[in-house]
């Protein structure tokens, strides 16, 4: 059974940075997509961004410029830089792993970001 667990979230300033971090367990992970979607109170999940097994990036365009999308393979994680925090990077982050083989996806429970003004 994939299981995918969050942490790194908190309360940080505007201009902040901070660092999230997935660990997964019961997929393989090496040949998986990895990446984070997050979603705000009232509103949609929306992608913040993804990595491939082969190492393509792609970045949502509400944080492109700002995060930075890594993962580490030996250990099974991927990771969100976030700079430059802004109030409106407020939402509850998702990590999510799919699997192109069997076509599913699984999804952590999350972890929350607040950022002040």
């Amino acid at each position: 059974q994939v299981q995918l667990v969050e942490s790194g979230g908190g309360l940080v300033q505007a201009g902040d940075s901070l660092r999230l971090s997935c660990v997964a367990s019961g997929s393989k992970f090496d040949i998986s997509t990895v990446g984070w979607y997050r979603q705000a109170p009232g509103g949609q999940r929306e992608l913040v961004a993804t990595q491939t097994a082969g190492d393509i990036r792609s970045y949502g365009a509400a944080v492109k410029g700002r995060v930075s999308i890594s993962r580490d393979n030996d250990r099974n994680t991927v990771a969100l830089q976030i700079n430059e925090a802004k109030p409106e990077d407020t939402a509850l982050y998702y990590c999510y792993l799919f699997q192109r083989w069997s076509n599913d996806t699984f999804w952590g429970r999350g972890t929350q970001v607040t950022v002040t003004a």
